[in-house]
């Protein structure tokens, strides 16, 4: 399939589901990469995650798999694994995060892939990564959250409950940094004809996000904790309360100080010793925030925005996702995409978050329906049409219009109740 973008000319076969390997599988398909997704008969487990639902067709699933061609495969079958093999015999990438050792127990880890297909880039995506005491442990945002330490550093401050970022933020981070090291190791594939193999986890994905909290305790010793919306290192460097909602001020250099007692009205706090300096902001940050949060309510959000963005002091509102999805600077961004569906009809998605001298990639594609590209991708691979209508005769490939659809839906439906 050709396509355009930085990526094009890369084949990538993606054995993932749900987040964390879609993600990266996105990224790599926004990129110009021709990313045929493989499914199971039942299809990938975020068709599922409804509501809500587009016409039908799961909201989630739409998200994570634009820019992608489907193919689903039953892996029980001689004839599936057969398919697969020949699939990953042509590919430069493949995505997995299937538990440790599937992919050896159909004949198609690493070293059998290898022996095959030297230039193919592995990209293993996991819980907790391919080595170590935790290896063999499942993966699951929630859990990776609270071990990587970042539901200790989130929240409202020391006596709360933990909280997790509302985001599933290890597994979307794991997807880019997995995309980022497909991008390096097929860019040594290139040069040398040798693949290698890129391991990355949700754990290691959290810990990532730790760099200031660690830097702290590093340096010191000493156990960071949540501080709200505040910063670990600068002050101040929070939401405070407006009249009508709240504010995001980033006043956490000196200059940008002395910006915002200009904007507040405020100058006296210059001269008050326990605002002096950022040392002295950061160790009295209780009374700073109250004294703030007294002049910030005076007016309304957008009163103090106009102020804010006129002194040249970095601000914002804090929005919800719809007031994001329809910001300016959002659309102006290309960040709110649109495809048409077969089923769903035109449907909204996240726009690709880098830009190529100024260009944004498109979004070509919609989502593919359970198995839809399935004769196309082995057709390219040299099937013949009576091997590929024998396939979808016997089950081994999931065709819409193919005899099993029906009998794997129906397990699909029950299986989510």
């Amino acid at each position: 399939m050709s396509g355009s973008g930085p990526l094009a000319g890369m084949k990538v076969v993606e054995l993932a589901h749900i987040m964390a390997g879609p993600a990266c599988g996105l990224m790599l398909a926004d990129m110009g990469a021709d990313v045929i997704k493989v499914e199971k008969p039942t299809g990938d487990d975020s068709r599922r995650f409804v509501p809500p639902e587009i016409e039908g067709e799961s909201a989630a699933y739409l998200m994570m798999n634009r820019n992608k061609r489907g193919i689903a495969l039953d892996l029980k079958q001689p004839e599936g694994v057969e398919a697969l093999r020949d699939l990953l015999t042509e590919a430069d990438v493949v995505i997995e995060n299937y538990r440790l050792g599937t992919m050896e127990k159909l004949g198609l880890g690493y070293d059998s892939l290898r022996a095959i297909n030297p230039r193919l880039v592995y990209c293993e995506i996991s819980g907790f990564g391919r080595t170590g005491p935790y290896a063999s442990r499942g993966g699951f945002d929630l859990i990776a959250q609270g071990m990587s330490g970042l539901m200790s550093i989130t929240g409202e401050g020391p006596g709360r409950p933990p909280v997790k970022p509302g985001a599933p933020i290890t597994d979307i981070t794991a997807g880019l940094l997995a995309a980022m090291g497909c991008c390096a190791a097929y860019a040594k594939a290139r040069e040398t004809g040798q693949g290698q193999k890129v391991d990355t986890s949700l754990f290691e994905a959290g810990i990532t996000l730790t760099y200031w909290q660690s830097a702290i305790a590093f340096a010191t010793g000493e156990t960071p904790g949540p501080v709200g919306s505040a910063h670990p290192l600068n002050a101040p460097y929070q939401a405070f309360e407006t009249r009508d909602g709240w504010i995001n001020v980033g006043a956490a250099n000196q200059q940008n100080w002395l910006r915002l007692l200009q904007v507040i009205e405020a100058p006296e706090l210059d001269a008050d010793p326990r605002f002096g300096s950022n040392r002295d902001r950061m160790q009295n940050l209780p009374a700073l925030v109250e004294i703030l949060n007294g002049h910030l309510r005076a007016r309304d959000t957008a009163d103090w925005l106009a102020r804010m963005e006129a002194a040249g002091l970095p601000a914002g509102p804090v929005l919800t996702i719809p007031e994001m999805q329809s910001d300016p600077q959002t659309l102006a961004r290309d960040m709110i995409v649109e495809t048409d569906h077969p089923r769903a009809g035109r449907v909204k998605g996240i726009g690709h978050p880098v830009k190529y001298s100024g260009e944004t990639p498109p979004a070509a594609r919609p989502a593919p329906l359970l198995g839809q590209h399935g004769r196309e991708v082995l057709a390219e691979l040299g099937y013949d049409a009576a091997r590929i209508e024998r396939l979808v005769s016997a089950g081994a490939l999931i065709c819409p219009d193919g005899p099993a659809t029906r009998q794997y839906s129906e397990k699909a439906v029950a299986a989510s109740r």
